[in-house]
């Protein structure tokens, strides 16, 4: 095939056959890209024998010396102080066996590849409608005082910025603090999103949380090869730091509550006020006129404040978790769901892709509950002296856990099966035809004749309902 940009004169029998192979050669690359949509989405790596094997060996020694060192201090007691003798024994006896429980998922550990590749060729096509499943990412803050806004707006940036259809991604901002100052930082991160989103996408950056990408000590020209991109970077950073300048302002704001409460600006009081607030729900960006700078359509962004009760605790992560769910199955309903604490950012905007490709795997895929990803920290030291990385949870720990069954949950970075945690497949909304999914949430118009009327109310006489106002 290269052959044929050459320049030359060709016979009409080279012509021909050139046709021929050309034809074939279509014929070849469709089969080895429907073979190619065929393959597994990932692969599991077990850990070479080379490598694994010295640290059986020094477990296996370690596990000699132990029994030999039970079985002197068991056959050898102390008369004059047998009691203090026995104590001892039973601790030792006690670690020895928590030690060998914690060698258990460390002897198996496996390695995780995708084929980020074959999810394209198989969900995600150029040209064609994206066949990847919706993502419901949840981001969770209590107080905006002890956990900085400008924090929680670059996770919610990183979200707003990932590496996969817009229309298929939303990003739910739960506040059970019902903060005005988080609502108000959440309106300026939206604002930001419609110039951020783009930079983002167009010249292919990482990591796309805004303060840690300026902040990286690297040639940023290395393989930007865009004209434009020291312009627009400079201005992007500019832009930035007047986001960071207006989200301090509203932060040195915020520090001096008003006797009256806060007052929104249309001179109503802040919900939040009350400490029987009824809970609210905002969404910012939206498919409708959720556009960025340039005319894109960006992905949905909502903030959720729910219900306080005196008595009632309402600061509780798996309770904001619960309402989240119940708001997002409502709103968007994604097969798939995550959570992200708020000062958790996304490092890799393929992240989500790189989830799909067990969750959505023809195989794997309905046995997989969850995709735990480890946890990555800035700002540690070189040398890291107090452990701070957990090197050997993440990458040793929760590695052996997944060659026997699968990681545990740590609290964040994960994304879920919604299936997995309903029970059941969730309800499929029911598209309405005559009035929108608003006039009947808010009682729409729904006249009927009285006679349709009775035979409905006798239709329903005989059944329970499970919906309850």
């Amino acid at each position: 095939m290269k052959q044929e940009n050459k320049s030359g004169p060709v016979s009409t029998q080279a012509a021909s056959e050139r046709d021929i192979d050309a034809t074939t050669d279509v014929f070849v690359d469709e089969a080895l890209l429907n073979d190619e949509a065929r393959q597994p989405l990932s692969r599991r790596v077990s850990i070479p024998s080379s490598r694994i094997n010295p640290y059986r060996m020094v477990i296996m020694l370690r596990l000699v010396i132990l029994c030999l060192f039970l079985h002197y201090r068991i056959t050898n007691p102390v008369p004059n102080a047998f009691a203090l003798w026995l104590v001892s024994v039973i601790c030792e006896i006690w670690f020895a066996m928590s030690w060998i429980l914690d060698q258990f998922p460390k002897w198996f550990p496996v390695n995780r590849e995708t084929y980020l590749d074959r999810l394209s060729l198989r969900y995600d096509r150029e040209g064609e409608p994206s066949q990847l499943s919706a993502v419901d990412i949840f981001v969770s803050t209590v107080d905006p005082l002890k956990e900085p806004p400008l924090v929680t707006a670059n996770t919610v940036l990183s979200i707003m910025a990932v590496d996969y259809p817009v229309d298929k991604v939303s990003c739910y901002v739960s506040d059970d603090g019902a903060a005005m100052l988080s609502f108000e930082s959440l309106a300026e991160t939206s604002e930001f999103t419609r110039k951020w989103v783009p930079f983002c996408k167009k010249y292919n950056i990482e990591p796309r949380a805004p303060e840690w990408y300026f902040a990286l000590k690297i040639d940023y020209l290395k393989d930007k090869v865009h004209p434009s991109f020291v312009k627009d970077r400079r201005a992007m950073k500019r832009e930035y730091e007047e986001f960071k300048i207006r989200i301090n302002a509203l932060v040195s704001k915020a520090q001096k509550v008003p006797e009256e409460g806060w007052v929104m600006q249309d001179g109503t009081p802040w919900p939040g006020n009350n400490t029987r607030d009824p809970g609210m729900i905002q969404v910012f960006l939206g498919q409708n006129g959720g556009l960025d700078a340039e005319g894109n359509e960006l992905s949905r962004l909502v903030y959720v404040s729910r219900e306080k009760r005196p008595g009632f605790q309402h600061h509780k992560k798996a309770g904001a978790m619960n309402a989240l769910v119940r708001v997002s199955a409502v709103l968007t309903n994604g097969p798939f769901l995550s959570n992200l604490d708020c000062d958790h950012y996304i490092n890799n905007s393929k992240a989500l892709r790189e989830a799909m490709c067990f969750l959505m795997d023809p195989n794997l895929g309905k046995q997989v509950c969850y995709v735990q990803f480890p946890q990555r920290f800035d700002g540690i030291d070189r040398n890291d002296r107090y452990a701070n990385r957990n090197t050997v949870f993440f990458d040793i720990n929760l590695r052996g856990l997944d060659g026997i069954q699968g990681p545990v949950y740590v609290g964040t970075g994960c994304v879920f099966n919604r299936t997995a945690l309903y029970g059941y497949e969730p309800p499929v909304k029911p598209k309405h035809k005559n009035a929108s999914v608003l006039s009947r949430l808010c009682g729409g118009s729904r006249k009927k004749d009285s006679k349709s009327k009775k035979d409905s109310d006798q239709k329903k006489s005989g059944k329970h309902s499970d919906i309850q106002p």
